[in-house]
């Protein structure tokens, strides 16, 4: 165990509360968040860390959470554990709970291991590995959904997906029909994940994955962003995002709390973008924004 790479955080959960708790480790900066209903136990909530973090630290924090949710008057959780976590672990915690899903009117998300019924759906494979996206978080379900909506109108002939993660959103795109997409990651894992993944789907010639800051791209002019990154990070890169798209481009983004949506496009809209759209699920906003064109600016 000595040389795993991960941490488990394990917390018993009354289901009132496990909402709130699975965004916040989220926040935290989980990796990977499973729900588990027992016969016979209460609920428990196991969300995956990188060593990175301080087990400690990370204990404590959701030792204050829960305490907080107490005070509010939700029910008593348990007793929060860490521990380290064995890699064939955590590829069996995703096996066991990473089910084909439907997504919008197109897509369908499915891991390797299942060979569901299509009807009619694009089928988009997804092995996680050690990278963030099954396509089952919500802000992500909410990228897939905006995604499709925005490619349903008009298929770009190019974009970006910063932050690609395992490479579900770049892959989404390039299997609705758009020709070339730059997939960006700034963790190795993430792009290893994104590069098997595209080939997976067979999309190889149409996904580039590269290893790179989401802020320090050399690209410009695409008609299209997508990110699904958490809020600091937008703000962060509100310069950059103008850098990349072309004027009239639409921006994409995921991973923003619903309490934070207002303060992100308020943000953006301070580097020439205008909201165009916004979905919520399960307390993640996407926003879809528009760069002006040049001739609408002062």
């Amino acid at each position: 165990m000595s040389s795993s790479r991960y941490w488990e955080l394990t917390v018993e959960i009354p289901e009132e509360a496990s909402e709130g708790l699975t965004n916040f480790v989220w926040e935290l900066g989980a990796l990977g968040v499973v729900e588990e209903e027992l016969p016979g136990r209460r609920p428990r909530l196991r969300a995956f860390f990188p060593k990175t973090v301080v087990a400690r630290a990370l204990e404590e924090s959701v030792r204050e959470y829960l305490g907080g949710l107490r005070e509010l008057g939700f029910p008593g959780a348990g007793e929060p554990s860490v521990v380290a976590l064995a890699s064939q672990d955590w590829a069996d915690a995703w096996r066991a709970h990473f089910r084909p899903l439907s997504v919008g009117k197109r897509l369908l998300i499915a891991p390797p291991w299942e060979r569901p019924r299509t009807n009619g759906r694009v089928v988009i494979t997804i092995e996680p590995g050690r990278a963030f996206g099954t396509g089952q978080h919500p802000s992500t379900l909410g990228c897939l959904e905006r995604l499709e909506s925005l490619l349903a109108r008009t298929v770009p002939p190019w974009l970006i997906d910063l932050g690609t993660g395992s490479g579900v959103l770049a892959i989404a795109a390039a299997r609705l029909g758009v020709v070339r997409v730059l997939a960006v990651d700034d963790d190795p894992d993430a792009v290893a994940s994104a590069m098997a993944n595209a080939a997976r789907n067979r999309v190889c010639d149409r996904v580039r994955c590269i290893l790179g800051d989401a802020g320090a791209l050399e690209e410009s002019g695409a008609p299209l962003v997508v990110a699904n990154l958490l809020t600091a990070a937008h703000l962060r890169l509100a310069p950059r995002y103008a850098r990349y798209l072309a004027p009239g481009g639409a921006l994409l983004l995921g991973g923003i709390l619903d309490a934070e949506a207002a303060g992100v496009a308020a943000a953006l809209g301070g580097h020439g973008f205008a909201s165009r759209a916004s979905m919520s699920v399960e307390g993640w906003t996407t926003l879809e924004l528009a760069r002006a064109p040049l001739h609408d600016r002062a």
